[in-house]
């Protein structure tokens, strides 16, 4: 439920209202466990997104660094690295996917 939000400190480009109301609306689920609200529960799920986007904003301007800023497209491909490392996989001979620590869990083409 939560893998949307990111690090958003010190980007070059900075960091999008859209991308900072995408990581509150994630956060906003995990503390309410709710993916979708009922009808009632709506108003009160989208005013706690509002204000966590709001509060995020102010964070994010705020914080001062000496760091220089990171590249969205280098951090982007070294995460696609870390996680290719993370999740191997294998073709056997059908062409079908083996994951290397579940040799038995054989995924179809």
């Amino acid at each position: 439920m939560c893998r949307n939000i990111k690090t958003l400190h010190n980007f070059k480009p900075p960091a999008t209202d859209e991308e900072i109301r995408a990581s509150a609306l994630q956060f906003v689920r995990k503390l309410s466990g709710f993916t979708r609200p009922s009808k009632v529960n709506e108003p009160a799920f989208i005013r706690a997104v509002d204000r966590v986007s709001e509060a995020a904003r102010e964070l994010l301007d705020s914080l001062v660094t000496n760091a220089p800023p990171r590249d969205r497209q280098l951090e982007a491909a070294k995460a696609r690295a870390r996680a290719a490392d993370r999740f191997p996989h294998v073709a056997d001979e059908s062409g079908a996917v083996i994951h290397r620590h579940h040799p038995t869990n054989i995924l179809p083409v």
